[in-house]
């Protein structure tokens, strides 16, 4: 891999960075709708349906972090 090639993933993955904190930013909102939740809303299918939007939101945010230290560590800086 060139310089170059080197360069443009270093981009990508600063990228994929800003990526990540828009997601947290909208799991952190999702999140509190959650924990606000009214207590007749609790347990019932939407409030189920609000935590696995949050949780899923979360799973991306893992999966993303994942890949940019493995691109990292693993490609970019051999």
């Amino acid at each position: 891999m060139n310089k170059e090639q080197r360069k443009l993933l270093e981009k990508l993955a600063s990228q994929i960075e800003d990526v990540i904190s828009d997601l947290e930013m909208i799991r952190d909102e999702e999140q509190e709708k959650v924990d606000n939740a009214p207590e007749n809303l609790q347990y019932s299918a939407r409030y189920e349906q609000m935590q696995d939007i949050a949780d899923s939101i979360q799973s991306v945010i893992d999966e993303l972090d994942n890949a940019v230290d493995e691109l990292r560590t693993e490609v970019i800086d051999l």
